[in-house]
């Protein structure tokens, strides 16, 4: 199908109708659709008088949004854990993998540091080496990631989907590929990448991925997702413990009971209380994806971001994002990238500054229009 951008302006995103703001900023903060608003306010005034709410409705919200991740991603829901943000994820994988000393790890440089400090912290108390590989030219270096997990003692290969300051894709069908034919951990954070593209965990085989939904996934803050393998779920103790991370505890009569028994799916990794109205929210959100459909999704949002790049080059900015490697995110270098946000603010174009760039990011409600906006404000 073809997007609608109109009615879903008109019904999801009314701002855009008002000419308070071009929002070229879903890579920091995704809007909430209307319907996420009216859901999360429902939700909120009938906790606000907790008699109203059963035990049934909190926990339907929690399985509702599993199932939507998990169509999202070709996942199980048994493989899916929701979480707060995607360090938690990050965090599952960099103390709850089998490592030690004698052990590596190997992540890219230029990651957003959500993938660097769990991996810096978990080294220093496990024992394990972290090898951080440079970038080349700016951008991820896929050949030397290839490279440098042929190494006899590396265990992991984790790395960002989309780079948050270059926009550069990586490409996960390979990585994951290549570590299963050595037996390497794939662990990947996707938060900027699900949403502006789509993705397939059984084809890429992928381990653990981490993604919040705050920004692509149009979903509140404080709402996201875990996806760990079905095969590895079983592997990995919880760490920390959620008092329902064990196999018993949806029965609230026999709490005392005291049976260290995990739960058999990923849901021993959730850390309860989860908040309830943020995953109502991301549900309605994830259902607004589904109903536009992921993929017509992606190739808007690309085909809004091939615009700003090409506008970029035509007005002779230097293009950081390449060409053929790119979601949802345009990341330009121009002499004086401080002059050239203050020029967009002016435009009422909201964008962000990373390390020196000026990075833009539309989404399934950006026009043309104001991708013109924006190439004039950056002339």
């Amino acid at each position: 199908m073809t997007l609608d951008v109109d009615r879903l302006r008109r019904e999801e995103f009314p701002w855009t109708q008002t000419g308070e703001s071009v929002y070229l900023n879903a890579a920091s903060t995704g809007p909430l659709p209307e319907r996420t608003v009216r859901a999360q306010d429902a939700f909120t005034r009938r906790r606000a008088a907790p008699y109203r709410l059963s035990t049934e409705d909190e926990f339907d919200v929690l399985d509702r949004s599993r199932e939507l991740v998990a169509q999202l991603i070709g996942a199980d829901e048994e493989e899916i854990a929701l979480a707060g943000n995607t360090g938690t994820g990050l965090n599952l994988a960099a103390w709850t993998l089998p490592l030690g000393r004698g052990d590596a790890v190997v992540i890219p440089d230029l990651e957003f540091p959500a993938n660097v400090y769990p991996w810096m912290a978990a080294a220093a108390a496990r024992g394990f080496t972290l090898r951080r590989v440079p970038a080349r030219s700016g951008l991820l270096d896929e050949e030397a990631l290839l490279r440098a997990i042929e190494a006899p003692d590396v265990r992991v290969l984790s790395l960002s989907w989309v780079g948050f300051a270059t926009g550069y894709v990586a490409d996960l069908e390979r990585f994951g590929a290549a570590c299963r034919a050595r037996d390497v951990r794939l662990v990947v954070d996707a938060i900027q990448g699900l949403g502006a593209l789509t993705l397939d965990v059984r084809r890429i085989q992928v381990d653990i991925l981490a993604c919040g939904a705050q920004k692509w996934l149009l979903g509140p803050w404080g709402s996201g997702f875990t996806y760990v393998r079905r095969e590895l779920v079983q592997a990995l103790t919880p760490q920390p413990v959620s008092w329902m991370a064990v196999a018993g505890s949806d029965d609230f009569s026999r709490l005392l009971d005291y049976d260290l028994r995990w739960r058999d799916d990923a849901r021993r990794f959730e850390q309860v209380t989860l908040p309830y109205q943020d995953f109502v929210g991301m549900a309605s959100s994830l259902q607004l994806l589904h109903e536009l459909g992921p993929a017509d999704v992606a190739a808007y949002a690309h085909s809004r971001t091939s615009e700003l790049l090409d506008g970029a080059e035509q007005l002779g900015i230097p293009v950081v994002t390449p060409r053929d490697r790119h979601a949802g995110i345009a990341c330009i270098r121009p002499p004086d990238a401080n002059a050239a946000s203050r020029r967009l603010d002016e435009a009422r174009v909201a964008h962000s500054v990373r390390e020196g760039t000026i990075r833009l990011s539309p989404h399934c409600y950006t026009t043309t229009q104001e991708i013109a906006v924006a190439l004039d404000a950056l002339k």
